[in-house]
């Protein structure tokens, strides 16, 4: 079980295939020590806004990244975007969206709402790999992310 406060990556994906890849590219690469992995867009608001079944975290302490799918069920990848970056305590949060969507308009509309990157996923298994490691490695030991409100 991973500690709730202690999360570094939070993976918004529901395809269990998907996750067990991004999950393995990872561990790779020492990078899936406190990663939650929630399977739809309401559990990923509940977690991040501390709420539901995540109403005992300490809010201040969120993800350093979250990795999120764009079609998920009850709550939309779009959706979950624009509340995580319409909120002042976690808009500096950066989102990358995984999704294997390469419509336009969820491009442009992933930007528009404040995404900090936005990867199509390969459908090659190696390439799938490479890429969540490289994404991971940046946002999690390269990226330097201001302070989030509260913290010291």
């Amino acid at each position: 079980m991973v500690n709730v406060n202690a999360v570094e990556i939070l993976l918004v994906e529901d395809q269990p295939h998907d996750v067990e890849l991004t999950l393995r590219a990872l561990r790779q690469h020492n990078l899936a020590n406190n990663v939650l992995v929630v399977n739809d867009g309401a559990q990923a608001l509940d977690f991040v806004f501390a709420r539901g079944e995540f109403g005992h975290r300490d809010p201040e302490n969120g993800p350093k990244v979250i990795l999120l799918d764009l079609k998920l069920p009850k709550v939309d990848g779009l959706e979950v975007l624009r509340q995580v970056k319409g909120h002042p305590r976690t808009k500096v949060i950066p989102v990358v969206v995984l999704t294997s969507s390469r419509e336009e308009q969820d491009i442009v509309e992933s930007y528009e709402l404040g995404v900090n990157s936005y990867l199509v996923k390969p459908v090659d298994f190696d390439k799938f790999i490479e890429s969540v490691s490289e994404l991971g490695f940046y946002w999690l030991l390269c990226n330097e992310p201001p302070r989030l409100p509260g913290e010291g």
